[in-house]
């Protein structure tokens, strides 16, 4: 015998949704990522804007320390250039890159 209960209980269960949908649950989640990124990719465009603005704006006052300033590091910086490659090359292995031992 059927009882009342379980006939309502049998009609309610189809219409039910499952309990875990992946689709909907990863599209879900591909939209908040989607937004996130566009929300940061705004805010860094933005910052790069007022960034470049605000050089320009000191860029007549600066420019004469950064001329000095570079003169005198010139020997220095191309030395750390110089040894920066030395170091890469001594350690460089093309066979490595080739998949060989």
């Amino acid at each position: 015998m059927i009882r009342p209960d379980d006939h309502l209980a049998a009609l309610f269960a189809q219409d039910l949704p499952p309990g875990r949908d992946p689709v909907f649950a990863t599209s879900v989640l591909e939209a908040v990522a989607r937004r996130r990124f566009q929300r940061e990719m705004v805010f860094i465009t933005a910052a790069s804007f007022v960034g470049a603005a605000v050089l320009a704006a000191l860029w007549p006052a600066l420019q004469p320390a950064v001329n000095a300033l570079a003169q005198g590091l010139a020997p220095a910086g191309l030395a750390i250039v110089a040894a920066a490659i030395v170091v890469i090359l001594a350690s460089w292995r093309p066979g490595a890159d080739l998949g060989l031992r």
